[in-house]
């Protein structure tokens, strides 16, 4: 039988603090492997002006008030901060839950919070994606306990060294996205996890590219988990769930015609969402992180653990 991973993304934005540690709690509970949160400043769907939390403060809470499930964000935002600061962060966030922390990095791609901010945003996508490359290099020696002398385009560290260590011997980085010139490149130099978002022939193209780069560096491409993002909605029929999803769509103020061409969304029935997943398993997909919108669908949460996973690893 196929085992198959989930993890819980919910939303931060369009909720409060109450809310959003209870669903904490409560997918440990339910089972899930892993749990989420966005590093965004602003809202990212619908009103970007609704209320949101800040990423690793919340690591560090939901750390606290947890015991075993794995903890990271999707994915930090690499021009927020530091590559230093990320790597302090993270094993600080390792010591509070007891080495459940996973370390997600991706390249940023909302101007407006960096704009409002005052934070730089690079002359282009290329170029933030040559910033993390070069973060992520940094931010993996500093967690495996290096001392990080580095003079580079972007970033200057000097004998730079961290203590404590991490818990965990090695604290895996996950890489969140799909471009195939660099970022799936830096995966392949750096990454324990991956992150993305398509269609099973999108995704097949797309691991065909890792495989090329892993081989140009040297590296066994089965070393890296792949996980697929999806955002999950659960009824007794597809009209049900459609309506469902409309209506989360309506509390985080995002108009329909924004999501409706998301090939992200998993919407229907039992048999109909564990159908969809299937498929990514035959291309080595086997672990979801499912994204939910505020005010959280529990009825889709409860299901996904307790009747879409079985029917998905029983094939």
């Amino acid at each position: 039988m196929t085992i198959v991973k989930l993890g819980l993304l919910p939303w931060s934005q369009a909720t409060d603090w109450p809310a959003y540690a209870d669903i904490a709690v409560r997918a440990e509970a339910l089972g899930y492997d892993s749990l989420w949160s966005w590093d965004h400043l602003y809202a990212i769907f619908g009103d970007p002006y609704q209320p949101i939390f800040e990423a690793y403060t919340t690591l560090g809470a939901w750390a606290a008030m947890t015991e075993r499930i794995s903890i990271g964000l999707m994915v930090s935002a690499n021009t927020f901060r530091n590559p230093g600061l990320v790597a302090k962060s993270i094993a600080t966030v390792d010591h509070i839950s007891g080495g459940r922390a996973i370390c997600g990095l991706g390249g940023a791609w909302m101007e407006l919070e960096h704009s409002a901010h005052g934070i730089d945003f690079g002359s282009g996508f290329g170029q933030r994606l040559d910033w993390l490359d070069e973060s992520v290099g940094i931010i993996r020696a500093l967690l495996d306990g290096e001392t990080v002398t580095h003079h580079g385009p972007r970033y200057h560290t000097e004998q730079l060294v961290h203590h404590p260590r991490p818990v965990q011997a090695h604290v895996p980085i996950m890489i969140g996205g799909t471009g195939e010139k660099k970022t799936l490149r830096t995966l392949a130099k750096y990454g324990d996890q991956w992150n993305a978002g398509g269609t099973v022939e999108t995704l097949t193209h797309k691991d065909a590219v890792l495989r090329r780069h892993c081989a140009d560096v040297g590296r066994d491409p089965e070393t890296i988990e792949r996980t697929v993002n999806c955002k999950i909605v659960i009824r007794d029929t597809a009209e049900a769930a459609r309506r469902a999803w409309g209506e989360q769509m309506a509390a985080n103020r995002t108009p329909m015609e924004d999501v409706s061409d998301d090939v992200t969304w998993f919407v229907g029935t039992p048999e109909q969402v564990a159908e969809t997943m299937a498929g990514y398993l035959t291309i080595g997909f086997r672990a979801f992180i499912s994204e939910h919108p505020a005010p959280y669908d529990i009825e889709s949460i409860e299901r996904l653990v307790t009747e879409v996973k079985p029917m998905v690893e029983a094939g």
